[in-house]
């Protein structure tokens, strides 16, 4: 199965190294990380978060896909499935899915189009009976998103001192 995703108006790739700059740039945009983290990411914390998205798809045969307009080839964002071994309860027990888009490109229903390729061709490759994610109370547009995609809160907790809530949706 191939893992380059091919949408209507979409083109994911697994990341590649080329990616560093466009990520750094997404990274450092304070709108973009304000339901992830406290403050943006430094060009360091990218390249290690790079790297570790490289090496998802070389140990597990998943991981993250850049997203880029299928027309232009300009950098939306990403969007995976992921195994971060996060130390949450309860436990992650199942492939976790997680996107980010651009500031710019939201509200054009791109996330969902991205997810719904990611979402495919998990339910097609892992033969998992479900997938999760994990979103902040405070993230509107990701659990509008979520819902949309067919995810539903199972449990609210705690991930690194912030509660969260984890949801989950059964494989097609």
């Amino acid at each position: 199965m191939t893992s380059t995703l091919i949408t209507e108006r979409l083109t994911l790739t697994p990341v590649e190294l080329k990616d560093y700059d466009e990520l750094k740039a997404l990274w450092a945009d304070r709108e973009f990380v304000q339901h992830i983290f406290p403050q943006p990411l430094t060009g360091e914390d990218v390249w290690y978060r790079l790297l570790r998205d490289i090496g998802h798809w070389e140990a597990l045969g998943y991981g993250n896909w850049t997203i880029r307009l299928k027309d232009s080839g300009e950098h939306v964002g990403s969007v995976g499935i992921l195994d971060f071994r996060r130390e949450v309860e309860p436990r992650i027990d199942a492939p976790e899915l997680g996107w980010g888009i651009r500031p710019k490109f939201q509200g054009q229903g791109l996330a969902y189009e991205a997810l719904s390729a990611a979402l495919t061709w998990a339910d097609d490759a892992l033969n998992a009976p479900r997938t999760v994610c994990m979103i902040s109370p405070g993230n509107e547009p990701s659990l509008t998103l979520a819902k949309r995609a067919g995810y539903a809160p199972y449990v609210e907790t705690t991930y690194k001192g912030e509660t969260v809530l984890l949801l989950e949706r059964a494989a097609a």
